[in-house]
């Protein structure tokens, strides 16, 4: 572990306002895990994931013979820096960045990899760990009490069938439900789906808005010619109006702008550069018209001109303050400069670093 010049330098940044029992590390770079490092960045300084994953790293801590994954070795990253006598420095985040490779082929090349891919892989792997562990501890003979179940009481039923899976640290922060509508244009029958989601992924345009991004989200299409929607009422294809809503908000909202665009013409994805103003806070109404407030925390920012090369870094808010984060680089930025990774208004605009993950906490408690 060294101790960064930028560190130091951050320390006399903010001197005694340097918040109780914070730490401020920068990690450091494998080749190319930039990706990688801006989003432990963001879900660090997510302060109910990071208490959380805390609490099951001190209730359990594995003798040294267990088996080590990728929820451990995260745990003990985020116990790393928590627990560092310093305030500031570097971390080698070199164990976690070993199992994603191990884990996933897909990381083990040099090449240039998409944080939202990471992210999407590494808390849907955080989810398949803890509900074996939670179905584990509930077959095991011992474990009559919900108390040894990491995360809560499952609630079985009395056949011994598990009615759900169990809920877990990372539904608990991230997940969300949309309701998939359908409507048969021709017998007006709905049909309606739920599905649930960690993340949103919207659509962009030139010179618009995170709230417009989301409307057209939840805007309603016209299903017809080869799209048409076969009607179970009707037996047949019909044309139909689809939409989406979201049914219930989650308690943190993580919002992936989709910046690479497959285009036809050229066979290959391009990067949109297009300027996409992101509030510091933002209202998301669900179906039921319950409107959850949520405060922008971090962002996880794509710098480069295409798809296939280019740089990750973050930017986020702790106590008041916004940090830059940049691998193994620190530095406290004003709130002003997270405008200039809204976008570019015009495509030729030498601005190629932009807001690509967005996330931000509800106000007031679990929504």
């Amino acid at each position: 572990m060294v101790m960064g010049a930028s560190g130091s330098k951050l320390e006399k940044a903010l001197g005694d306002q340097f918040p109780e029992g914070e730490r401020y590390f920068g990690l450091e770079n494998f080749g190319n895990t930039c990706y990688c490092n801006s989003v432990l960045q963001a879900l660090y300084f997510c302060i109910p994931f990071r208490e959380k994953l805390l609490e099951y790293y001190a209730n359990n801590k594995t003798p040294g013979d267990a088996e080590e994954n990728l929820l451990t070795c995260l745990a003990d990253l985020f116990m790393q820096v928590s627990q560092s006598k310093k305030k500031t420095g570097v971390i080698a985040p070199k164990r976690f960045v070993q199992r994603v490779k191990k884990q996933n082929e897909l990381f083990r090349s040099y090449m240039h990899q998409d944080a939202h891919e990471f992210l999407n892989f590494l808390l849907n792997e955080l989810v398949d760990i803890l509900e074996k562990e939670s179905s584990a501890a509930k077959d095991s003979p011992q474990s009559s009490s919900p108390e040894k179940v990491p995360n809560g009481p499952v609630h079985p039923l009395a056949n011994g069938i598990r009615k759900e899976p169990p809920v877990t640290l990372v539904h608990k922060n991230f997940q969300g439900i949309l309701t998939n509508e359908t409507r048969c244009l021709r017998c007006e029958t709905v049909t309606a789906r739920d599905e649930t989601f960690f993340d949103l992924s919207v659509d962009i345009e030139q010179n618009s808005s995170i709230t417009s991004c989301l409307k057209n989200f939840c805007s309603t299409e016209t299903l017809n010619a080869e799209d048409k929607f076969f009607c179970d009422k009707c037996c047949s294809l019909q044309e139909a109006q689809k939409r989406m809503k979201i049914k219930k908000a989650p308690h943190i909202l993580v919002i992936h702008l989709k910046r690479f665009k497959y285009i036809e013409q050229l066979g290959r994805y391009k990067k949109l550069s297009y300027r996409v103003v992101f509030p510091m806070e933002l209202k998301l109404s669900t179906s039921d018209d319950v409107d959850t407030e949520y405060s922008l925390f971090a962002v996880v920012v794509h710098v480069g001109s295409g798809p296939n090369h280019g740089h990750y870094v973050s930017l986020v808010k702790s106590h008041n303050h916004w940090l830059f984060f940049d691998d193994e680089n620190v530095e406290m930025v004003e709130e002003s400069t997270l405008q200039t990774f809204f976008g570019s208004s015009h495509e030729y605009s030498g601005n190629t670093d932009h807001g690509y993950i967005l996330f931000y906490e509800g106000l007031g408690g679990k929504s």
